[in-house]
């Protein structure tokens, strides 16, 4: 059954149209991803949905009784706790227990009774709690009043509402904004168990490849309807783009044949009938359509200087604000090459420990070792706050580099990160979101750190800019320290996992799987614990696999110090790989200095081999484990 239909559909913004002719079927139980650049019209088609925009010209039709639900724009407030504003979004199941209470009509007592039982209205609490705890809210929070909570978690709120209701299609928009790691885990795994229908707009890959199972893609006005998750939409648009390609190469070959025979013999009698059979058959030849080729998006940071490790420590520090330790007893370590993600719940000190480390906040006790040439890269969500909106991107990075930068070292830091001539002199007030993102990025690695410290670097990028930073992340040669919602950051840039919680941070001996494993098992052990108060619980999977992962552990880092090493190797054979390539290497220097770095590259080869040899030894093992 179609639970949204949208048909020719026609959009225009201050005269400017974002949908021209457009169509989208929604299927019961279809999870849709929508996708396309920003700008392009993604939260406008939302909006036409939900009755808040009228469309210019076509239809947007919904299933009769159909209900629909969406985040609210404005996040709710009050002294209403959060478990009763959750409730509050039924309004069908809030006016049927009014009206229980004030009617005596025994035949209308017997249809609110019966319309409670189908809505499952006495599950209704147990249901918001659910979806609330998912969220990252526990028992305590649940209770108290929403005006307690900041903006960011009032959003949560909003997004439990709208989950609770449960409804036959639901709209989400960027709804991983305001979420930490573990709430988007969650919320995945919700959106595959969801019976209705749903259209996302998301610029979160994960999201986009385990909780849909088909593409909206919204580009030249039209709305194209792709099977499966995004690395199978990528692999259509890719092929097709290629098949067009090459229909394009063939149709302009017999297009410049034709011409030419027609152009050497139009003129001549003989040939002139055959020329004009030419002509008619050019004229029929399809039009050549260009080849779509979104504009590729790239960063890159700065070569760092090397450092001897450790770059940082430290040892029995805790750290907290105003006398309170958030965290304590800190024995850590890190060296350049690391690159790690830190796990944990909004509010267990992942921010705590992130200034720490990066100078913005001292030990209460113990210390804390750096590396005397240590340069640090800090990027923090909340710095976009902090703007001048009334300054440009290139006085910015003028005032960040002082005197020592000239105008053009200034430009070329900020078109690292995308922002070209044009951009670099725009108002900051102008830019997008995702355009102040690429400021502070270039802000903060204006320096060639050693350290970055990324807080949510993806907030407000599109899909295109998070690849680039996976990338630029790949070629970075210095430590990275990620805090963020994006699974599929996590997977790509990190290679070690440390879990902050319960004052403490350690180790997670494992990747994201068994992470998303060990928080499902949390979940599942704090709802048996709620169901059989004061009874302990028996030694169960959650150990074992505790014990599993030790176990591995040892393998694990193996694999993690190999796959380093090869990259270093990699890069130095690259380097020389291409400096004999160079013409002027083989003027410049005598032929035994040429033959010791070549044989210097041979050997980096080999190394390289016998590497990936272990590599693959090990992750057999792991596989087999």
């Amino acid at each position: 059954m179609t639970v949204l239909a949208i048909r020719d559909l026609t959009i225009r913004i201050a005269g400017r149209p974002l949908l021209e002719g457009a169509d989208l079927m929604v299927d019961t139980g279809r999870k849709i991803g929508l996708v396309g650049r920003n700008g392009a019209g993604k939260s406008t088609l939302l909006r036409a949905i939900t009755g808040q925009l009228q469309p210019d010209a076509g239809e947007i039709r919904l299933a009769t009784r159909a209900r629909m639900s969406h985040v609210a724009q404005e996040a709710p407030g009050g002294p209403t706790s959060l478990l009763d504003t959750v409730l509050a979004a039924d309004t069908e199941r809030a006016s049927l227990l009014a009206e229980l209470e004030s009617t005596e009509d025994g035949a209308r007592l017997a249809e609110i009774h019966e319309r409670l039982i189908a809505i499952r209205a006495d599950s209704a609490p147990s249901r918001a709690a659910t979806v609330l705890s998912g969220l990252g809210f526990d028992a305590a929070a649940q209770l108290r009043p929403v005006s307690e909570f900041s903006g960011g978690w009032r959003m949560r709120v909003a997004l439990a509402s709208a989950l609770f209701l449960e409804p036959d299609l639901l709209l989400l928009d960027e709804p991983t904004n305001h979420l930490d790691l573990e709430a988007t885990l969650w919320l995945e795994g919700w959106l595959a168990r969801f019976p209705g229908a749903a259209l996302v707009v998301s610029h979160d890959r994960g999201m986009l490849e385990r909780g849909v199972d088909a593409i909206a893609h919204l580009d030249q006005r039209k709305i194209t309807l792709y099977p499966g998750n995004y690395d199978n939409f990528v692999r259509i648009r890719t092929e097709r783009a290629a098949q067009q390609q090459a229909m394009n190469e063939k149709i302009a070959a017999q297009r410049a044949h034709m011409q030419s025979f027609v152009d050497r013999f139009r003129a001549k009698a003989t040939k002139a009938r055959q020329a004009q059979s030419r002509l008619k058959a050019l004229e029929k030849l399809p039009q050549i359509e260009a080849v779509v080729e979104d504009h590729v998006t790239r960063f890159s940071f700065p070569e760092p200087a090397e450092l001897a490790p450790p770059i940082l420590s430290l040892a029995k520090a805790d750290a907290g604000y105003d006398g309170r330790t958030v965290l304590g007893n800190l024995d850590l370590r890190i060296d350049q090459e690391d690159r790690i993600a830190l796990l944990g719940a909004n509010g267990n000190g992942k921010s705590t420990l992130a200034k720490l480390l990066a100078g913005r906040l001292e030990p209460m006790r113990g210390s804390i070792h750096r590396a005397p040439r240590l340069k640090v890269g800090y990027f923090a969500q909340h710095q976009t706050d902090e703007l001048d909106l009334n300054g440009t991107p290139l006085s910015h990075m003028q005032e960040a580099l002082g005197n020592k930068a000239t105008e053009t070292q200034c430009r070329s830091q900020l078109a690292r990160f995308g922002l070209d001539e044009e951009r670099a002199t725009t108002k900051i007030s102008s830019l997008s979101g995702g355009e102040k993102g690429r400021l502070l990025l270039a802000l903060c690695t204006r320096e060639a750190p050693q350290m970055l410290i990324l807080d949510e670097p993806t907030n407000h990028l599109d899909i295109d800019a998070r690849e680039a930073l996976v990338r630029a992340l790949a070629d970075y040669n210095g430590a990275v320290i990620l805090i963020t919602h994006d699974p599929h950051l996590v997977e790509l840039a990190a290679d070690k996992l440390w879990l902050v919680g319960d004052g403490k941070v350690a180790n997670f001996d494992g990747d994201l799987d068994d992470y998303r494993t060990y928080l499902a098992e949390r979940a599942r052990a704090a709802r048996q614990a709620n169901a059989t108060p004061g009874k302990e619980r028996p030694r169960d999977e959650r150990k074992e696999r505790a014990e599993a992962r030790a176990a591995l552990a040892p393998l694990r880092e193996r694999v993690t110090k190999i796959e380093a090493e090869m990259a270093k190797m990699q890069r130095e054979a690259d380097l020389i790989a291409k400096k004999l390539s160079d013409p002027e290497t083989h003027t410049r220097f005598p032929a035994a200095e040429i033959a010791k770095v070549t044989q210097k590259h041979g050997l980096l080869l080999k190394q390289i081999g016998v590497l990936e040899e272990e590599w693959l030894e090990l992750q057999e093992k792991l596989e087999a484990a």
